[in-house]
């Protein structure tokens, strides 16, 4: 009789899926690429910023845009102003920040569904794993390699790990959540 370590691994690469998804769903993070639209003029020719300084994030609400000419300051300044990004830049004569208001509650409901999803199609990647190793021992049990008590003891011990994933993915799912309505 096999032992449910392949299924167990299978179920394992599946909660590490799921946790890259919520790492891609980031909660008011800042974006240096809402800069990419955004030009100054350099020498006669309109530049992004990403080309004339180099953009950072302290943190996950902030970005700062260092320009590698000092005299950029106010043109990177005045073009973030003026263009639809609605935030005010801070230019202490050094950098200029960029603050990241938190997120709206629509976006933040709209996120949690996005999570909801994701732990959704987790559990259903659990259950087809669940599928594949009672096939497989329904397979053993026709060729008589083990036996009917075999195959109902097989068949509560995969659900009992079936289960077990399935609560911790709804764990997962639940601080996912909560992170994302926190103000």
């Amino acid at each position: 009789m096999s032992d449910y370590a392949e299924y167990s691994r299978k179920m394992d690469k599946t909660i590490e899926i799921l946790t890259a998804d919520f790492g891609a769903v980031r909660a008011g993070r800042a974006n240096a690429q809402v800069l990419d639209r955004i030009t100054v003029p350099y020498y006669g020719v309109d530049s992004p910023i990403g080309q004339v300084g180099s953009i950072s994030s302290p943190d996950a609400r902030t970005l700062v845009i260092q320009p590698w000419d000092a005299t950029l300051l106010k043109p990177i300044e005045k073009a973030i102003q003026s263009s639809d990004l609605g935030i005010n830049p801070q230019n202490d004569g050094r950098v200029v920040r960029l603050i990241f208001p938190q997120l709206t509650e629509d976006r933040r409901k709209e996120l949690t569904k996005q999570v909801k999803k994701y732990g959704e199609d987790a559990k259903v990647a659990i259950r087809n794993i669940r599928r594949d190793a009672v096939e497989f021992f329904k397979g053993q049990k026709k060729k008589s390699e083990i036996t009917e008590d075999d195959l109902k003891k097989c068949e509560k011990d995969l659900q009992d790990l079936t289960d077990k994933y399935t609560k911790k993915i709804d764990d997962m799912c639940a601080k996912k959540e909560k992170e994302l309505m926190e103000i």
